[in-house]
């Protein structure tokens, strides 16, 4: 772990999880590989026994919204999610006429070169927290302009929780967190505004991780 850079678990939060690909690449850029991560969160939560509150898989960088696992922790998680996905990338992308198969410059890479190395935790204690951040994550991809509503984007939780349709990965397992969502077609609801926060943490812009002002210790 990096001089600085300070995880908290065993006390029950829920974290909110930012990772992006190696480079900002857009190695999600496809339906297929998509699934295939989708899949992926999936069996591992299966396998570690934590909750997923809310989630959303962009094109070059993932946000989630996790419970603490009864297996391992967090940290632990992502690493094995990271690994799995990489080593199923690069797998398909060097198969002959494999659907995931990618460019040239893909087909060279190695597994480190799938994600970036760390990733962003931030520790979600409140009610109004957890609400903001799944709000934020369904809200994503109608911002980057791939969809117009946030239940088009079919790579996150929120077809069920905007619509009720159970997806690929089981939400709230133990707890159940409900929003209230307003018709943006109703007259006589507002249109909703959604978050403006940026889709990584500044410090990994910059290329380091400092002080995650939201992350206590508790």
């Amino acid at each position: 772990m990096p001089k600085g850079l300070r995880r908290y678990y065993g006390a029950g939060h829920l974290h909110f999880i930012t990772t992006s690909c190696f480079q900002r690449r857009a190695l999600l850029g496809t339906p297929r590989r998509r699934d295939l991560l989708v899949k992926i969160l999936e069996e591992v939560r299966q396998r570690y026994h934590f909750v997923v509150v809310g989630y959303v898989v962009m094109p070059e960088h993932v946000h989630f919204l996790l419970g603490e696992p009864e297996r391992g922790n967090p940290s632990l998680v992502m690493q094995v999610l990271k690994q799995r996905y990489a080593r199923a990338l690069l797998r398909k992308t060097k198969q002959p006429h494999s659907p995931l198969q990618g460019s040239l410059w893909e087909m060279s890479l190695e597994p480190e070169h799938v994600w970036q190395r760390r990733f962003y935790d931030f520790v979600v204690w409140s009610q109004a927290k957890i609400e903001e951040k799944i709000r934020y994550m369904h809200g994503n991809p109608v911002k980057r302009g791939l969809v117009l509503t946030p239940e088009q984007w079919r790579w996150s939780s929120a077809r069920e929780y905007i619509l009720g349709e159970a997806g690929p990965v089981r939400l709230n397992e133990r707890q159940r967190v409900e929003l209230k969502w307003s018709d943006p077609k109703s007259k006589t609801t507002p249109e909703p505004v959604w978050e403006s926060e940026p889709e990584c943490p500044p410090s990994e812009k910059r290329g380091g991780w400092g002080n995650h002002g939201g992350v206590v210790r508790r």
